[in-house]
């Protein structure tokens, strides 16, 4: 009887293996200070962006930002079949890790995290599409990780390349959706992380927003920070940077923020609610 998880239709490794044996391990370059020798901590990964990838697909995109690679497909809007007639569109996206991508082989079977990338990416895009256009339809998105480097770089990348795909399929769109992640190492804020910095990060948030708009779509929080430790480390980088500027200058605008951030929570808070008890009913 075959095992579970395996495919006899792939190139499957050893069921048995072990790790290679180094003579000596390289140093840690996170003793040294300076983790990134590229960048600094407010610069993001050189980006790579091209639509119109697969023919096949009503839209499709590529993105790539250094180790993080991305295809993107969009299909539609098709009519949806033996659903209830309703006023607004649908938008459907999965998200799937090629076997190859991460640095253990990934079974070809979606997983929680696959569930939990597509959930994110879904949110960041839901209130940039016009889904009152094409009522009883339905647009699918099909993401493909085709190499990964931290899943907040993958839900950012991923965003953006949806949205990307969107555009290229004619689907009519509020406006584009840009996403950026950053993470909080030790007592500074570090943007666009990669998987080695995701790991010593005490939180990491990635933020997707309309620039045309100046609507913010999403906040996806990850870690063990509270929003009060999270404004203590800005304002502690902010009086680096800036030390001209006024200790009350900087908490006043920080305050602001806060106010900005829990009224958007809120806001979030009662939607769900609302749809939570539409489902009930």
């Amino acid at each position: 009887m075959a095992q579970l998880g395996f495919d006899r239709r792939r190139t499957n490794g050893p069921e048995e293996s072990l790790p290679y044996l180094y003579d000596e391990d390289l140093p840690d370059k996170w003793s040294s200070g300076k983790p990134r020798k590229s960048r600094g901590p407010s610069d993001i990964r050189p980006i790579f962006l091209q639509p119109g990838l697969i023919s096949q697909a009503t839209g499709s995109a590529y993105i790539e930002t250094e180790r993080t690679k991305i295809a993107c497909a969009v299909y539609g809007p098709r009519q949806s079949k033996n659903v209830a007639f309703h006023e607004k569109g649908r938008l459907n996206v999965e998200v799937k890790f090629a076997p190859y991508s991460c640095s253990v082989r990934r079974a070809p079977m979606r997983d929680a995290e696959d569930r939990s990338v597509a959930m994110a990416i879904h949110q960041a895009l839901l209130s940039s599409v016009r889904l009152e256009t094409f009522p009883k339809a339905t647009i699918d998105i099909f993401i493909t990780i085709i190499e990964e480097d931290g899943i907040e770089g993958c839900v950012a990348a991923g965003s953006i390349a949806a949205s990307t795909a969107l555009a290229h399929a004619g689907i009519e769109v509020f406006g584009l959706v840009v996403s950026c992640s950053a993470a909080v190492i030790g007592s500074e804020i570090w943007l666009d992380p990669t998987a080695e910095e995701s790991k010593l990060s005490t939180g990491a948030l990635v933020l997707s927003c309309m620039p045309a708009l100046t609507n913010i779509t999403s906040v996806w929080q990850t870690g063990g920070m509270t929003p009060s430790q999270v404004l203590s480390v800005r304002k502690r980088q902010s009086l680096e940077a800036h030390p001209e500027e006024s200790t009350d200058d900087l908490s006043s605008a920080l305050k602001r923020v806060k106010h900005d951030v829990m009224i958007y929570m809120l806001s979030w808070r009662r939607h769900f609610s609302k749809q939570r008890a539409k489902l009930e009913a």
